[in-house]
């Protein structure tokens, strides 16, 4: 049998939601467990819920996109193992960075083709990122510095190697098992990664990665 995916939908518009309902419950495995409209009503139904996917759009009021970046921050603190998919709007340069900073897994704009949004849940489920490509194209400019081509070079062959297993969405045990070496030993080359390239993130150091062309 499918695997069901759990998902919760924020987004102050329930007309949105509806929408998101009744084209992702039509995926097999897929399953919507929780809608709020308000960063209040999203936490209480989280934690009664526990869904394995948060929908969220970032503006849940008019004034700010303020309110869903610190929903995420909470969300992925007090819930490390929920995957935050941000779905918007539109693409806002500060706005990607930022939700990446907040722990979110992936950023897809309203418009995506629903067999994209689907993939994208689906890649988050599995650990993976999931950026539509006109919000991967923002985090690689962001992220180009003129002192990342240095911190790229500084890289082991090893962190190399690495590196560009987690370009493929894999677990540090997955990596460590490809490279026979400990999931202890991953973390540390990981950490080492993101030291070197400047990053705090696994999703940063890939596309810094990939705007230098390591991997």
């Amino acid at each position: 049998m499918t695997e069901q995916i759990r998902i919760a939908l924020v987004d102050d518009h329930a007309i949105v939601r509806q929408g998101l309902r009744s084209m992702l419950e039509r995926e097999p495995g897929l399953s919507i467990v929780a809608e709020a409209a308000s960063a209040p009503e999203a936490l209480a139904l989280i934690n009664k819920t526990e869904p394995d996917i948060v929908l969220l759009d970032l503006k849940l009021s008019t004034g700010s996109d303020s309110e869903g970046l610190s929903l995420c921050r909470h969300i992925v603190a007090a819930h490390p193992t929920i995957g935050v998919l941000v779905l918007t709007t539109f693409i806002d340069e500060r706005l990607v960075v930022a939700s990446i900073q907040a722990g979110a897994k992936g950023y897809v704009v309203k418009d995506v083709d629903p067999t994209e949004l689907v993939s994208s849940v689906r890649a988050v489920h599995r650990g993976e990122s999931a950026f539509d490509a006109h919000a991967a194209a923002v985090v690689v400019k962001s992220l180009h510095s003129g002192g990342n081509e240095e911190r790229g070079r500084s890289l082991t062959d090893r962190e190399l190697e690495v590196l560009r297993l987690l370009a493929h969405g894999m677990s540090n045990v997955d990596i460590g098992k490809k490279l026979f070496i400990s999931e202890t030993t991953v973390k540390f080359h990981v950490s080492n990664v993101m030291r070197k390239l400047g990053v705090s993130r696994r999703a940063e150091a890939v596309y810094a990665a990939s705007k230098l062309g390591l991997i």
